[in-house]
C-alpha cells in the first residue's frame, strides 16, 4: 500500500463570483523511501495539490476526491485528528523560509513546538535539546537555536525550515520549492540533505519545482501538471531525457545541456502563457501553445494513457483513444 494515496483530486476556488478549477482530477501515489516530484509552470497546481494534502488552503475552497495517508482520507478526517496528523504523520517545507518562519520567535523555539504539541508530557528543555540535534543534523550549529530568522541566512532559514518538518518523525514530507531563492551552491547543499533525508530515514517525499532538470536528479518519478492536471508522469531521469508529452518535452528544453559542443545546447523558451483557469480551452489545455497540435487537439480531452514502461502521458498523438476521454 502506498503511503500517500491522492484520487480524483479536484480543488476550486472561488473568486469574483466565479470558480477558478485549479487543481481538475489528479491521482498520484508516494510510497515510503520514494521521492515524487512534481513539475510545472506557476499557477498550474503545484502548491494548490500540496495544500490539500494537510487541508492548508483557505477557508470555502472546495476540495473533492481522496487523500488517503496511510489508509486514512484526510479529506474527511475531524479537526482534532487532522491536528493530530500534521507534523506526526506529514509535514510541510515551505515556499519560501521567511514565510513559514515567525519573526519574533527564536528559532529552536519553533522546532521544539510541535514536539511540545503532539508528544504531551515532553519536559521543555528535552525539547530544546532535541531541536538543538536537529539542527546539526540539517547543518546548522545547535547555537543557532537562539537566533531570529532574520539572523539566519537564506540556507540556515531553509534548514531549519527542514529541522522543524522532523521534530516529530513524519512518515510523508512535502518540499513546497524547498530551494527557492538561494544560491545554487546553497540549493545543491539543501537537495543533498533532502536525498539523504529520504535515504537514511525511509520517508516518502513530495518534492515540488518549478526545475524539471533538479527533479529528474532529485526523484525516483516525476509528474508534470499543466492547467490542473497532470500530463505526463513516469521515471525522474527519463522524464527529462525523452519526454513524451509536448509540455514535457518544452519544460525539459528550458534548461541547458551542459556537455562537450557536440551535445550542448541553448535552452528554449515556451511561447504564451498558461491558461486562466476560468476560461480553459476546449480539448487539451495546452493546445493553443503547442507546436504539434491537430485538430483533435481542439475537441478531445485527452486522459493520461499508457506510454511505455512506467509511464503515462495524455497526448493524442500517444497510444489509442480510450473511452475516458471527453469529446468537447
Amino acid at each position: 500500500m502506498s503511503l500517500l494515496e491522492i484520487r480524483d483530486l479536484h480543488v476550486t476556488y472561488r473568486s469574483g463570483g466565479a470558480d477558478l478549477p485549479a487543481v481538475r482530477g489528479v491521482d498520484l501515489d508516494v510510497r515510503a523511501g520514494e521521492t515524487v516530484g512534481i513539475a510545472g509552470e506557476s499557477g498550474c497546481g503545484k502548491s494548490t495539490m500540496a495544500g490539500a494534502v494537510l487541508r492548508l488552503l483557505p477557508t470555502g475552497t472546495k476540495v473533492t476526491g481522496a487523500v488517503r495517508l496511510a489508509g486514512e482520507d484526510v479529506l474527511t478526517m475531524s479537526w482534532g485528528r487532522l491536528r493530530a496528523v500534521r507534523w506526526s504523520a506529514a509535514s510541510i517545507v515551505f515556499q519560501g523560509a521567511m514565510h513559514g518562519l515567525n519573526p519574533v520567535r527564536r528559532i529552536g523555539q519553533q522546532i521544539a513546538e510541535p514536539i511540545l504539541l503532539h508528544r504531551p508530557g515532553t519536559p521543555a528543555k528535552k525539547a530544546a535539546a532535541h531541536a538543538g540535534d536537529l539542527l546539526e543534523q540539517v547543518g546548522v550549529p545547535a547555537w543557532r537555536a537562539g537566533s531570529y530568522p532574520h539572523e539566519l541566512s537564506g540556507g540556515q532559514r531553509q534548514r531549519a525550515m527542514i529541522a522543524m518538518a522532523l521534530a516529530c518523525e513524519p512518515q510523508l514530507v512535502i518540499a513546497d520549492e524547498p530551494t527557492t531563492a538561494l544560491d545554487v551552491m546553497v540549493q545543491a547543499q539543501v537537495l543533498a540533505l533532502l536525498r539523504d533525508l529520504v535515504r537514511d530515514r525511509g520517508v516518502g517525499m513530495l518534492l515540488i519545482s518549478h526545475d524539471l532538470s533538479v527533479l529528474a536528479d532529485m526523484c525516483d518519478r516525476v509528474a508534470v501538471m499543466y492547467a490542473g492536471r497532470i500530463v505526463e508522469e513516469g521515471p525522474g531521469e527519463r522524464l527529462f531525457t525523452d519526454a513524451a508529452h509536448p509540455y514535457a518535452k518544452a519544460l525539459a528544453a528550458a534548461f541547458p545541456v551542459i556537455g562537450d559542443m557536440a551535445s550542448r545546447r541553448a535552452p528554449r523558451g515556451l511561447p504564451g502563457d498558461p491558461p486562466d483557469p476560468r476560461e480553459l480551452p476546449s480539448g487539451c489545455a495546452f493546445h493553443p501553445r503547442c507546436s504539434v497540435a491537430v485538430p483533435e487537439c481542439e475537441r478531445i480531452d485527452v486522459r493520461l494513457r499508457p506510454a511505455g514502461p512506467e509511464r503515462a502521458t495524455a497526448c493524442v498523438h500517444i497510444g489509442a483513444p480510450s473511452e475516458l476521454e471527453v469529446a468537447q
